[in-house]
């Protein structure tokens, strides 16, 4: 799966340089991450490091966009093109 900021994000700009696929960018209220480009940073760690590096915990998976690891690497590999 994709993950997904939530509201509690406090705008602290710490998970957007962490992401390996840029998929991370301000938003109106808060971060938000692009589900066509996030990974879970499959491909490039062996954790989202997005997460690894929130200090609220408000990154969590987005639902919406339900992928196995085998589809997250194929999305890593096209995204490496």
């Amino acid at each position: 799966m994709a993950l997904k900021i939530t509201e509690q994000c406090i705008n602290c700009d710490v998970c957007e340089p962490e992401c390996p696929n840029d998929a991370i960018s301000p938003g109106e209220l808060v971060y938000v991450i692009d589900p066509n480009k996030c990974t879970e940073c499959v491909g490039h760690f062996d954790v989202p490091q997005c997460q690894e590096v929130c200090p609220v915990e408000c990154i969590n998976l987005n639902d919406l966009f339900q992928e196995s690891k085998a589809e997250l690497l194929a999305k890593y590999h096209r995204l490496m093109g």
